[in-house]
């Protein structure tokens, strides 16, 4: 299973940006997808993740209701929403799978959750 992450840039705070992650050499709709963060000198954090059928989803505190994460199992594609975009959202993100699982539970905002992690796409939000 191969993740590619995109869609990342350089925007104004208030700005938005929509993150796209391709599954490649597996099966998309069988798995919890997440989204992940790092900022310099933080360790990875939890941001969106989504069940196999689409129909739950969950989200850190810091972005719940700027950030909407959806799937489209027939592109195999996972995308991140967010809107007003604050200079802290400024970190490299990581689209993730939990091959383990399809409904969401208590561990999904576990990194260590995650099977397969993609690249990374960096977005910074300036002031």
């Amino acid at each position: 299973v191969q993740l590619q992450a995109s869609g990342g840039g350089l925007v104004q705070a208030g700005a938005s940006l929509r993150l796209s992650c391709t599954v490649a050499g597996g099966l998309l709709n069988d798995y919890v997808m997440g989204w992940f963060r790092q900022a310099p000198g933080t360790e990875r954090e939890f941001v969106a993740a989504i069940s196999r059928n689409g129909g739950s989803t969950k989200y850190d505190g810091s972005v719940k209701g700027r950030f909407t994460i959806s799937r489209d199992n027939a592109k195999k594609t996972v995308y991140l929403q967010m809107n007003s975009l604050k200079p802290e959202d400024t970190a490299v993100y990581y689209c993730a799978t939990d091959i383990g699982r399809s409904t969401l539970g208590p561990s999904t905002s576990n990194l260590n959750s995650y099977d397969y992690w993609g690249r990374g796409t960096l977005v910074t939000v300036s002031s």
